[in-house]
């Protein structure tokens, strides 16, 4: 069968490759663009445009409900979630649509809709069609794990994509798994009306999180009336009349939770099966995802992967900088590497976490001299009148290079003011930067060269 020839293929128009393309355009170079579904990838159809809609609304009605600290009365309120649903619907929509018309906007670049795979080295396959190319992009993004459980194909449940279908509430959601995602749905289906116990068996929500962020985002949703087990081992379910029991072993006893509906939130994997990657000669680690080096190429020629498939980023902020990362070594000659990024991501509860660097755990291990300073949000006078104090600053400094190591924002608008401290590190300079900074009056901000000013040793 003969092939054609492009410059570039690009497998997958999430986060990085349609950008990727984009540049290859600008460089008058012949791509083609190929995706089996909807342009955007996860974050624009199923991931951060249509949970952060759904966040906005439930914020709105959690605000109306507490009309009375704020000086106003609404009534009841009700509701009506095939509304809230249309409204995510609608800003979805508009979203891919502008990252399809900008694909088939670009110059000398194809757009092919269909499932792609290797069939040999540099050489992929889409229905009837042959194409190769010199270099070839993988952005194929990931999906949610559906978990072994016994009983799990006896009942019917949901993951992150299908819940957000519902154009109902649910009478009682029982979430397992105590992490992001599902946090995030928790407080979101309380707040839209549903009862929600959260099931998760490590002895903490986000185990990986320092033990004070994960009891400070406990207390958050305690307080919206989120229940939540912990320590749930042997988890298992199964059908009782229209409704389903999840059962779990909890410290020894053994416990049963009866919801209208389940949502599995216990992790990713990468949508890297059914690509032929062996036939490329591909290597993949034992999790699915694409071994790549610190400039996302894998260990094929001529082949890059970017985005969740190579497990080097779960996050669309993640995805972007590796097309970042690949476009400044193919054409501007800057040498960027994926281990120049400092991790940095949030949670985005009601109030937010901002997360950047080091946790203080591991702070603690590196055998650093480490510095710590802690501010509780009842201390910042923009959280106060906002009526929005739960939640802590922590921010962690090297004694030595005076350079911030890491810090964890949970409180009001957590998730931008970490910024000012994640800037501050990227530029690799000292925290006094900051500390001496005179930042406006009132804001959450302001209180940062406050806390810097507080450091004392980390004991």
């Amino acid at each position: 069968m003969h092939s054609e020839s492009f410059d570039a293929i690009i497998v997958g128009a999430g986060q990085a490759g349609p950008a990727i393309a984009a540049r290859y355009s600008k460089e008058g170079l012949r791509t083609a663009v190929i995706e089996r579904g909807a342009f955007g990838g996860t974050c624009v159809n199923v991931g951060c445009v249509p949970t952060k809609t759904l966040v906005a609304s439930a914020r709105a009605i959690h605000q109306a409900r507490r009309g009375d600290e704020y000086g106003f009365t609404t009534g009841d309120l009700w509701v009506e979630m095939a509304r809230v649903k249309a409204r995510k619907d609608d800003i979805v929509r508009q979203s891919r649509e502008a990252v399809e018309a900008w694909m088939r906007g670009l110059k000398d670049t194809e757009v092919i809709v269909g499932d792609a795979r290797f069939v040999a080295p540099a050489t992929l396959a889409v229905a009837d069609r042959r194409l190769t190319a010199p270099r070839i992009f993988l952005n194929v993004g990931g999906r949610s794990v559906r978990p072994d459980l016994p009983g799990v194909d006896s009942v019917s449940t949901l993951d992150n994509v299908s819940i957000m279908e519902l154009a109902t509430v649910p009478q009682h959601l029982v979430i397992v798994g105590g992490s992001y995602i599902g946090l995030e749905f928790a407080q979101m289906m309380r707040r839209f009306g549903a009862e929600v116990t959260v099931v998760e068996r490590s002895p903490r929500l986000l185990p990986r999180e320092d033990e004070d962020v994960s009891d400070g985002i406990r207390s958050i949703l305690d307080k919206e009336g989120v229940r939540i087990q912990i320590g749930a081992e042997c988890l298992s379910l199964a059908r009782e009349g229209e409704q389903i029991a999840v059962g779990a072993a909890c410290s020894g006893e053994q416990s049963r939770i009866v919801g209208s509906h389940v949502l599995l939130a216990v992790g990713r994997r990468p949508n890297t099966d059914g690509l032929g990657l062996e036939h490329a000669g591909i290597a993949t680690n034992e999790r699915g995802y694409i071994v790549v080096d610190d400039q996302c190429r894998t260990s094929a020629e001529g082949v890059w992967a970017v985005g969740d498939c190579n497990g080097r980023g779960a996050f669309t902020h993640t995805s972007w900088n590796d097309h970042e990362i690949v476009v400044a070594n193919l054409f501007d000659k800057d040498p960027r590497r994926i281990t120049d990024r400092i991790a940095c991501y949030a949670l985005f509860i009601d109030p937010a976490l901002g997360r950047i660097g080091m946790t203080e755990t591991e702070a603690r291990a590196s055998g650093r001299r480490v510095l710590i300073a802690k501010m509780p949000m009842q201390r910042v006078g923009r959280a106060r009148e906002a009526g929005e104090t739960q939640g802590f600053m922590k921010v962690l400094v090297d004694g030595d290079s005076q350079k911030l190591l890491g810090a964890a924002i949970l409180g009001l608008n957590g998730d931008e003011v970490v910024h000012s401290l994640l800037d501050v590190m990227a530029a690799g300079q000292p925290y006094t930067v900051i500390s001496r900074a005179v930042h406006i009056h009132p804001t959450v901000t302001e209180l940062v060269p406050t806390l810097l000013q507080q450091l004392k040793p980390l004991v």
